[in-house]
């Protein structure tokens, strides 16, 4: 076979790939997939500011069995009012989707997901994020949620039902609403992720959260770590260094 019949399998093969490739959601009906597959922080200012962006749209899909609960929703609205410049508001829609067989999702499964099943997608003045509530737990079966795009976020539903609800257990709306809350602070860019540190607050030991063991970002808000706190104390809130790193990038 000639060099020049072998190149050009090889560039009709290397087309067909790259066009493969931008196929990431499946739902998509703008074309806009390098939108939403960005690094976690990405869209930080986007986010908490007007300029670009003058609404958001939360997609919550849910799998059979772990609905989200009403009232931690509605405190991550009150939060997100709080912090984020969006004179056009919030808007939450939420759908039940079919469970998956597996009893522990990876990184690269949970992103799956939400190709298949996403539907809300950023527009020309709405911004759109996701949150997938799961039937089974991450590979760490210590963790509750986490962010893993830009506008994406998982709750492992089935470690956040055994953890709470129960007698003697954490009530679910602080749970959900903390772990909610933590991840959706990543997506703002906390800590270091996106919105400048105007402090130096980071926890070197656990990465990309507040060195304020009293504060929403700190690490263990993701974590069973937070179930002895949330038994006798209230939903974090953002200490004072998240929150003046959140109004340097464009926040309230």
């Amino acid at each position: 076979m000639s060099f020049r019949i072998i190149l050009g399998f090889l560039l009709i093969f290397s087309t067909l790939s790259c066009r493969k490739s931008k196929t990431i959601f499946a739902n998509n009906p703008n074309g806009s997939d390098n939108l939403h597959n960005r690094p976690v922080g990405a869209s930080a200012g986007e986010l908490l500011g007007a300029s670009k962006y003058s609404s958001v749209k939360i997609e919550i899909q849910y799998m059979t069995g772990f609905a989200p609960d009403a009232n931690a929703i509605a405190h991550l609205q009150d939060m997100l009012n709080t912090y984020i410049n969006k004179p056009g508001g919030i808007t939450v829609v939420s759908k039940e989707i079919t469970p998956v067989s597996s009893t522990v999702l990876t990184t690269d499964e949970v992103k799956s997901i939400e190709e298949t099943n996403r539907t809300a997608f950023t527009t020309s003045n709405q911004v759109a994020l996701y949150i997938l509530y799961t039937n089974g737990n991450y590979t760490d079966n210590n963790v509750l949620g986490i962010a893993y795009r830009n506008t994406s976020i998982v709750i492992f539903g089935k470690n956040i039902h055994d953890h709470s609800g129960g007698i003697g257990q954490v009530s679910r709306t602080k749970l959900e609403a903390t772990v909610n809350e933590h991840e959706l602070g990543h997506l703002l860019g906390l800590v270091d992720l996106g919105s400048p540190m105007q402090t130096n607050h980071k926890d070197v030991t656990h990465g990309n959260h507040c060195n304020n063991s009293n504060c929403l970002m700190y690490y263990a808000s993701e974590t069973n770590d937070i179930l002895g706190v949330l038994l006798t104390g209230n939903i974090p809130t953002f200490d004072a260094n998240c929150i003046a790193d959140i109004h340097a990038n464009g926040g309230k």
